[in-house]
C-alpha cells in the first residue's frame, strides 16, 4: 500500500488514471443503480399490462373457461408462471385455502382494479373487472415469479455496463498514455544526448500546459553552455598565455647548459628542463582538450590506417628507447573525424601504452570493421589499472596511484571528449582478462546503416 501511495504522489499519470477511473466507476454506478429500478418498474409496469391484455381478451371475445380437476392441474399447470383467471364467486365456494387447486379463495371483498391479495400465505396480483353480464371476474399472476422475471430483466439491462465499463477503463488508461508519450518520447532523447550537447529542446510537439516548464530548461541550459563555453575559452585562453613563457625559460636553460657549471648546478638544471618539459606537455594537451571541446563536429572523414602509421613513425623512437615491439594490425576503415583529432587521440593512447608498457614488451594496435561498428584498440602488457579506477581514469589529471613517466593525466580525458563529440564511445579494461594484467583501450563507432 506505501508503495502504492507513493506512485501516486510522484506519477502524475497513475494519479490522473486513477481520478478517471474512479469518476467512471461512479457515474456508472449511479447510472446502473438507476438503470436496474428502471428496468425493474418497467419489467413489472409490463406484466400488470399483459392482466389488462387477458382480462380484456376474455371481455372482447367473450370466452368461456372451466376449471381443470386437480391431476390435469398437477402434471401441466406451473404455479410460477401462470396466469389464471376466474370469477370472483367462484373462489367463495371452494374448500380448499391454498393456491394448490383452481379457483383460487380470492376475497370477493377485492376491489376492481388492481391489487395484491394474499392467498394462502402467496401474494398475487389481482386485477378485477367486470364483463357484459355483469359478473365479477379476475386475472391473478403469482408475484413471486412477477419479481424474479423483473430482476433478470433488470440484470440483462445491466449487461452493457458490465462490458462497456472495463473497455472504457482501458480506453481511458491508452488515452493517457498516449497523451503523455511526448514527454517520454523527450526524456529518451535527452538521455541519448551527448554530455556536451546543450541545445534547446523543441517545445513545439509537447502540450501548452508543459511548454513553459521546457521553456525554462531551455534557458537553463543556454545559461550553462555559455558558462561552460567562458571556462573552456578562459582554459584555452590561459594555455596561450602560459605558452610564451615557458618557451622562454626553456631557451634560457638550454643556453645555461654551455656555461661552466658545477655537477650539482648541472643536476638542478637537468630537474629543470624536465619540469619545463612536463609543463609544456601539459599546456599542449590543455590547447588540445579545449580544442576538442570547442570543436564543430566534422563534415568529412579520415583513414584509420594512414593516421595510425603517421602516429607510429613520430613515436617510433620513444618505441625504440624502450625495445617495445609495436605494430598495427586489421582492417582499414574511414571516420567521420578530422585528421588532426584522430591523430591527437591515437598518439595519446599509444605515449600511454608506451609510458606503461616494461622494457621489451609489446604495444599492439588492432583495427576490425563489420557491417555495425568499427572499432580501434591499444594494448600493451604492463600492470594494468585495478576496475575500480577503470572509469576515474578519464578524469583531468588523474594519474593513479602509481605514477609513471610524466604524464599530466589529460591524455584520456582528451580522447574520450574527442571520440564523444564524433559520436563513439571509449571502453577500458584489462589486455589479458585471464591474468588481469596489460591495459587495453577501445575506440567503438556504430555504422549508419543506410
Amino acid at each position: 500500500m506505501d508503495g502504492l501511495k507513493g506512485r501516486l504522489k510522484q506519477s502524475l499519470q497513475l494519479r490522473l488514471s486513477v481520478a478517471l477511473s474512479v469518476a467512471i466507476l461512479l457515474v456508472a454506478t449511479m447510472s446502473g443503480t438507476f438503470s436496474y429500478l428502471t428496468a425493474y418498474d418497467e419489467a413489472l409496469d409490463l406484466q400488470d399490462n399483459s392482466l389488462h391484455q387477458v382480462a380484456a381478451l376474455y371481455m372482447r371475445q367473450g370466452l368461456a373457461f372451466r376449471y381443470p380437476d386437480s391431476a390435469h392441474a398437477a402434471s401441466v399447470d406451473d404455479e410460477e408462471t401462470r396466469i389464471v383467471i376466474q370469477y370472483l364467486a367462484d373462489g367463495q365456494s371452494v374448500s380448499h385455502a391454498d393456491d394448490s387447486q383452481l379457483p383460487l379463495p380470492i376475497p370477493g371483498s377485492v376491489a376492481d382494479g388492481l391489487s395484491t391479495v394474499v392467498v394462502g400465505d402467496e401474494p398475487f396480483r389481482v386485477l378485477v373487472r367486470t364483463d357484459a353480464a355483469g359478473r365479477r371476474f379476475a386475472v391473478a399472476q403469482e408475484i413471486h415469479s412477477r419479481n424474479r422475471d423483473a430482476r433478470n430483466s433488470a440484470w440483462r439491462a445491466l449487461l452493457p455496463f458490465a462490458i462497456l465499463f472495463p473497455i472504457l477503463l482501458l480506453v481511458v488508461a491508452n488515452l493517457i498514455r498516449e497523451l503523455f508519450r511526448p514527454v517520454s518520447t523527450l526524456a529518451a532523447m535527452l538521455d541519448t544526448r551527448d554530455d556536451q550537447d546543450l541545445r534547446p529542446i523543441d517545445e513545439h510537439l509537447l502540450a501548452t500546459e508543459i511548454r513553459p516548464f521546457v521553456q525554462a530548461i531551455n534557458r537553463l541550459l543556454g545559461r550553462v553552455s555559455r558558462t561552460l563555453d567562458a571556462q573552456k575559452r578562459f582554459v584555452a585562453d590561459a594555455a596561450h598565455e602560459l605558452r610564451t613563457p615557458l618557451t622562454a625559460l626553456s631557451l634560457q636553460a638550454e643556453g645555461l647548459e654551455h656555461e661552466a657549471m658545477s655537477a650539482r648546478a648541472q643536476a638542478q638544471m637537468a630537474m629543470l628542463r624536465r619540469g619545463i618539459g612536463r609543463s609544456r606537455k601539459l599546456i599542449e594537451q590543455l590547447l588540445a582538450l579545449a580544442s576538442a571541446q570547442l570543436a564543430e563536429p566534422p563534415s568529412g572523414s579520415v583513414s584509420l590506417h594512414e593516421t595510425c602509421r603517421l602516429v607510429l613513425e613520430d613515436l617510433m623512437p620513444l618505441a625504440e628507447q624502450k625495445q617495445l615491439d609495436i605494430g598495427l594490425e586489421g582492417d582499414d576503415a574511414r571516420l567521420p573525424m578530422r585528421e588532426v583529432e584522430l591523430r591527437t587521440v591515437i598518439k595519446n593512447l599509444v605515449e600511454n601504452a608506451i609510458r606503461h608498457a616494461p622494457e621489451g614488451g609489446h604495444v599492439d594496435l588492432q583495427a576490425t570493421q563489420s557491417a555495425e561498428a568499427i572499432m580501434l584498440c591499444v594494448l600493451d602488457d604492463g600492470p594494468g589499472i585495478s576496475p575500480q579506477a577503470w572509469e576515474r581514469v578519464f578524469d583531468p589529471f588523474y594519474r593513479g596511484n602509481e605514477q609513471v613517466g610524466e604524464g599530466s593525466g589529460l591524455g584520456l580525458s582528451i580522447v574520450r571528449t574527442i571520440v564523444q563529440r564524433s559520436g563513439g564511445e571509449v571502453t577500458v579494461g584489462y589486455a589479458d582478462d585471464a591474468n588481469r594484467l596489460g591495459w587495453r583501450v577501445c575506440l567503438h563507432w556504430q555504422v549508419a546503416v543506410v
